[in-house]
This record gives structure tokens, sequence and C-alpha cells, in this order.
């Protein structure tokens, strides 16, 4: 049985994190954490376009550990299914919308790796603020909500817009992976 990799990808404050290990526990599987939260606790919250470039090949780094550990398991069992909270799209969308550029890592990454489901999370949820949220307004969120979105209908792989309470959106997410296991 092959793994399959679901990304959840949004604006700052939608819920990927929760949704992720929400669905990671649903599943009894694993998730793969947003690795710019923990960078960005350690150094500090101002950063630089290198500093992307640095985030993005720690989130490969990440992603790739929890392949791994999502292989070994299923090697005894375990689920083929991997939640990942946050790909390069996300970085993508980071270095452009603060530096108008991208590193060509990242691009390269986008064109390489492939997911079989992506989970993009709306802005209907109140924004949460927290020390690395930078963007509280509604006018920003959804800009960066129809960035992803067009990036959504522009690229191979299913995807699902992920809307509504938390209830509501982790029900969306389960009917959508229970979809995808079932092919």
């Amino acid at each position: 049985m092959r793994l399959k990799k679901i990304a959840v990808i949004g604006p700052e404050s939608t819920g990927k994190s929760t949704l992720s290990e929400q669905l990671a526990k649903h599943y009894g599987t694993e998730w793969c954490p947003e690795y710019a939260r923990e960078y960005l606790l350690k150094y500090g919250k101002t950063y630089t376009y290198d500093d992307l470039l640095a985030i993005a090949k720690g989130q490969i780094d990440l992603e790739e550990k929890f392949t791994s550990l999502v292989k070994n398991k299923m090697a005894s069992g375990g689920r083929p299914l991997l939640f990942i909270d946050t790909d390069m799209y996300v970085m993508k969308v980071w270095c452009e919308f603060v530096f108008n550029k991208c590193h060509r890592y990242i691009l390269e990454q986008i064109a390489e790796r492939k997911y079989d489901l992506y989970l993009l999370c709306n802005v209907d949820l109140p924004w949460v603020k927290d020390e690395l949220r930078e963007y509280p307004d509604l006018d920003t969120r959804k800009k960066l909500y129809f960035i992803y979105k067009d990036i959504m209908i522009n690229q191979q792989a299913p995807w699902v817009d992920i809307s509504g309470n938390y209830e509501e959106r982790l029900q969306k997410a389960i009917d959508e992976v229970n979809k995808l296991i079932s092919k």
C-alpha cells in the first residue's frame, strides 16, 4: 500500500495545525508540524528573505522525517497517511507576499514533490493572536486566501476548500480523506 500525503495549507490562523493534528488522531497516524513556528520561536520573529529559505529547507527535512516514520509504521500495519501542516506553496506565497520574489529551491521543490490531496483552509475562523502572527486584518487574510485558491485551481492534485467551524472543517476533511483512501 502506498503512502498518501495530505497537505493542509492556507493563510495564518486558519486552523491548519489544529486540523492536521485532529486528522492524524482520527486516522491513528502522524502529522508533520509547520517548521516555521519552531524556527521563528528560536531565532526571533524578525526574519529575512534568506531565513525563508532556511525555513523551507527545515520544512522539507521535517516532512522527510515524518514520511520515514509513517513508512516504518506501515511495515507493521500502520495507516498509510501523513498529514502535512504547510508545504512549499505556503513558502512560495510567503516569499512573494513579503519580498516579491521566491527562492529557486522552493520552486524546484514545488515541481518535485507530489501530494495526494490539498486541504485549503478558508479565513472564516476568527483570527487568533499569537506572538508570531502578522496579518490580523480580514482584507489581507482574504487576499492571501485567494492567492492560495488560485494556486490550487492551477495545479494538478485534488483539493478542497475547508470552511466552517472547527467541527464542520474536521468532518469535511474526513469526508475528503475517506474518498481518497477508498480509491
